[in-house]
């Protein structure tokens, strides 16, 4: 069987992320580059690498109407789609800096990132999304267009509005793309971070750090022209941006747009999907909902459901030289077919690659889909390093950590074992900020990550926690919260969690819970099955409890969490406790239930 070729381009071909465009499609023309769903026809449709050139040239005609120059920033707020990616190449051939925005986000914070970055043209879906940004940022003076992919209502009266008919001209009706800039050191993106800590920073990467982040992935994976990427992690997400943009370019393979993540599902099944890039969320509701549909079924189910993941991991550690051969491992053609593949069927049957990052990836969820089939492997990243810094091996992957560095980049412990970083994909800076830029910094030009972490014998790295989020408990003791928050989440119980305990003299949790699970299993055991009353029983909080301490029975005593605080109301985006990438805003969590976590501690 003849081999299957890759075809990366080169950073030394290709200097920047416009050339490195043109180039692949010089090479491969004719292959497809994106696949979506045209809402109108309500069908699938491709787009290939040479056509997708053709629009960007009628971008670019739109773009040099509105007299921009090099180096000024543009904005896009749109969900992933073709045109995504359409505005950002003939943005960066014309010298233009991107300024990417989350859709979800709250009309205070995006209008901080306009008038930050100084955004003088801002692509949109629609005036209606439009309206609430400008109502919040009366300083919005910079921003000279918007463009709505949706026409205006009749009346508008903001003469920045135009609509998309309008403002882009015909296919055809323009020329020759543009590379008006060649340095690689070229500011290409303005990415700005999630705000977990105050207001968002603008991380400021060029040319040569997205692209050396893409090559540095590329020497790690095979990733072939035939591969298909399933993008539905947001484009202002420095992660996806990297793997549903940057490496399918670099490597040629073909980007396919999911609907929206409440689709999600019939998308795997429809675009089937050999690549997939996504946060550890995603297999946590997966695995929810198999559990919860194993818990109503017979418990012949169960007891298969559960052999083929100890079947199915036991087989993953001795192909990884890490275990012994098993008998067991005889009955895995009966369990793949009665388990295995149903659970890879759901995710389009041709998965051959999962990449989790982001969060950190539970071991009960990574046991869970390693066993029966689905190969994840863990990386780890920051927007502030185009994003990639390590990444587990496909044949040396300890689910655990979050892998080895790729090639390009160097690691080394700093103070309280902080991860501190180095490499050309190393940002330049903070946009119009130079006190965060010097704070983030070592004198000696290394990039702190302000990750807590382990390295092993051979460079592999293991995270314990945010030296920003380390519980300082009364008695010295030191805790990183976040494995405590991922174990307990293993039980379906929980929607969401924050341990607390800050100078206490011991650890608390604020507990999101499910409903319905909740519902059931208070029915079961004769507890208070009032909605949301009911959670403030000490016989509801004493249940909950119990079920965090059979969570935690691997934790040392100093980490043991003595009282929770059960919660009904969602942390979301909206409400302003998450951020658009679903990290917990700590401090804001707190202060808005300061009430319940006072009382975790009364008498103390």
């Amino acid at each position: 069987m003849k081999a299957r070729q890759t075809d990366f381009i080169a950073p030394e071909i290709a200097t920047t992320l416009d050339v490195m465009f043109h180039e692949r499609v010089r090479r491969t023309p004719n292959g497809v580059a994106y696949r979506y769903f045209d809402d109108q026809e309500c069908e699938w449709r491709e787009m290939t690498w040479h056509v997708a050139l053709q629009e960007i040239v009628t971008w670019q005609t739109a773009l040099l109407h509105e007299h921009l120059e090099p180096g000024d920033r543009v904005a896009i707020m749109l969900k992933n789609c073709p045109s995504w990616v359409l505005f950002d190449q003939a943005a960066l051939g014309l010298g233009l800096i991107t300024v990417p925005l989350y859709v979800s986000d709250r009309p205070e914070n995006v209008a901080h990132v306009l008038q930050d970055s100084g955004a003088k043209l801002l692509l949109i879906d629609s005036a209606e999304n439009w309206h609430p940004i400008h109502e919040v940022g009366a300083g919005l003076t910079a921003l000279r267009r918007v463009v709505t992919f949706k026409s205006p209502p009749e009346g508008d009266d903001d003469d920045r509005i135009r609509g998309i008919d309008e403002w882009l001209p015909m296919l055809g009706d323009s020329g020759e793309f543009q590379h008006r800039v060649s340095d690689a050191d070229a500011l290409a993106t303005i990415i700005y971070t999630s705000g977990t800590t105050g207001k968002p920073k603008g991380v400021m990467l060029t040319h040569r750090n997205l692209m050396s982040n893409a090559w540095g992935a590329l020497q790690v994976f095979s990733i072939y022209p035939n591969d298909i990427f399933l993008s539905f992690l947001p484009l202002s997400h420095a992660l996806e941006r990297m793997a549903g943009c940057c490496i399918p370019i670099m490597s040629g393979a073909s980007v396919a747009f999911s609907r929206s993540i409440q689709q999600l599902q019939e998308d795997l099944a429809t675009v089937q999907p050999t690549i997939m890039v996504t946060v550890p969320r995603i297999f946590e509701r997966i695995q929810s909902g198999l559990r919860n549909k194993l818990e109503k079924g017979p418990a012949y189910a169960r007891y298969l459901f559960e052999l083929a993941v100890k079947v199915g991991y036991s087989r993953f550690e001795y192909a990884q030289g890490r275990g012994n051969w098993h008998w067991q491992h005889l009955l895995w053609p009966l369990l793949k077919k009665l388990v295995a593949d149903k659970l890879q069927a759901r995710l389009g049957g041709r998965l051959r690659l999962a990449v989790a990052g982001g969060a950190a990836l539970s071991a009960d969820n990574a046991r869970t889909f390693i066993a029966l089939g689905v190969p994840i492997i863990q990386g780890y990243g920051l927007t502030e390093t185009s994003p990639i810094i390590s990444v587990n091996r496909v044949e040396s992957n300890v689910p655990s950590s979050v892998g080895q560095t790729i090639q390009g980049m160097e690691v080394r412990l700093g103070e309280v074992d902080g991860l501190e970083v180095r490499g050309a994909n190393v940002m330049q800076g903070y946009w119009n900020n130079v006190e965060a830029t010097k704070a983030i910094f070592t004198a000696d030009g290394w990039l702190k990550t302000g990750d807590v972490v382990k390295l092993d014998e051979v460079g592999r790295i293991t995270i314990t926690g945010r030296i920003k989020e380390i519980i300082v408990l009364s008695n010295g003791e030191k805790v990183p919260p976040g494995d405590i928050e991922a174990a307990i989440l293993t039980d379906a119980l929980f929607e969401q969690v924050m341990v607390v305990g800050e100078g206490k003299a011991y650890l608390s949790v604020l507990a999101v819970v499910n409903q319905e699970r909740w519902m059931a299993a208070v029915k079961e055991r004769d507890l208070p099955i009032d909605w949301p009353s009911g959670l403030t029983h000490s016989q509801a909080r004493a249940f909950a409890l119990n079920c965090v301490a059979q969570q935690m029975k691997s934790f040392p005593g100093y980490a043991k969490v003595r009282k929770i605080a059960l919660l009904h109301e969602p942390w979301t985006i909206e409400n302003g406790l998450l951020t658009p990438t679903l990290k917990i805003k700590r401090s804001v969590v707190l202060q808005h239930y300061m009430a319940e976590y006072e009382k975790l501690y009364e008498g103390f």
